[in-house]
């Protein structure tokens, strides 16, 4: 690619961000989506960095598969299949701004609706434990929502999934969301996650080639970017067990914020 020493420089930090996404901070994959956005157009980039993400995911297969719940991958495969599909049909129906928003929206609205059920969950715990003589006051702390959702909950997280990772490589946040509020401890939400990002990557590969979206070119891009990726990797994974999960949330879910923020334009 002709890219100038400061472009270069850009993508090689989205590649240290693509490794750290993937086995250390969930959340920070949205920069590394804007960089790409901003160096080859949010379409392109979709498809461009996919062996990129492929090779991150390997990495992050092999650090963490032993912690994957595949009970959640189930779930929600399927129907990421199904998301996958209707970005397809609508990827030559849209344009890059389009998608931006309408990723963003949605990222933003399951975001306010994971919150929104986290306060009803601590205030459905407050009343159910009444101060007196004999009984203990309420500790002071988050109390996280029940695992258990409605029916339509991993359905519909998953066609979300599968649709905005096709349109703009922006499913990350919504996986964060999705576990998080199946209250995964970090290792078991960065193994579930490895797992299903590496099929879903996988699964995406023969629509990204129908788009013309993977050529030899973009291949021959993400060889040079490896070593960046591997890098990123590395120290993702030294990173995460010095993060507690309060912290590992946080980060998580302010990102997706930010990221929501950043695909609708507000900054």
């Amino acid at each position: 690619m002709n890219l100038e020493l400061w472009q270069w420089l850009l993508a090689l930090l989205g590649a240290v961000l693509v490794g750290i996404s993937k086995t250390g901070v969930a959340g920070i994959g949205m920069l590394f989506v804007s960089i790409f956005a901003m160096l080859l157009g949010a379409k392109e980039a979709s498809g461009f960095v996919l062996p990129m993400l492929i090779f991150a995911d390997v990495v992050a297969v092999a650090a963490y598969r032993k912690h994957a719940q595949w009970s959640h991958l189930v779930k929600l495969f399927p129907w990421t299949g199904a998301g996958v599909i209707i970005g397809w049909l609508a990827m030559n129906r849209i344009d890059d701004r389009q998608a931006r928003v309408m990723v963003g929206a949605i990222v933003l609205a399951l975001l306010a609706l994971h919150l929104w059920r986290r306060r009803q969950a601590t205030r459905r715990a407050h009343l159910r434990i009444s101060p007196g003589k004999d009984t203990p006051a309420p500790v002071a702390g988050p109390v996280v929502e029940d695992a258990e959702h409605g029916a339509w909950f991993a359905p519909t997280m998953g066609v979300l999934a599968g649709f905005t990772t096709l349109v703009s490589n922006a499913a990350g946040p919504l996986m964060a969301i999705y576990l998080i509020a199946m209250r995964l401890p970090k290792m078991q939400f960065v193994g579930t996650a490895a797992v299903f990002f590496l099929l879903l990557n996988c699964f995406k590969v023969p629509f990204m080639m129908n788009l013309g979206l993977i050529t030899t070119r973009s291949f021959s891009f993400n060889l040079l970017l490896a070593p960046a990726v591997l890098a990123g990797a590395f120290f993702g994974r030294w990173l995460l067990p010095r993060i507690n999960q309060a912290l590992f949330e946080a980060l998580a879910l302010g990102l997706s914020a930010l990221a929501g923020l950043k695909l609708i334009g507000l900054f």
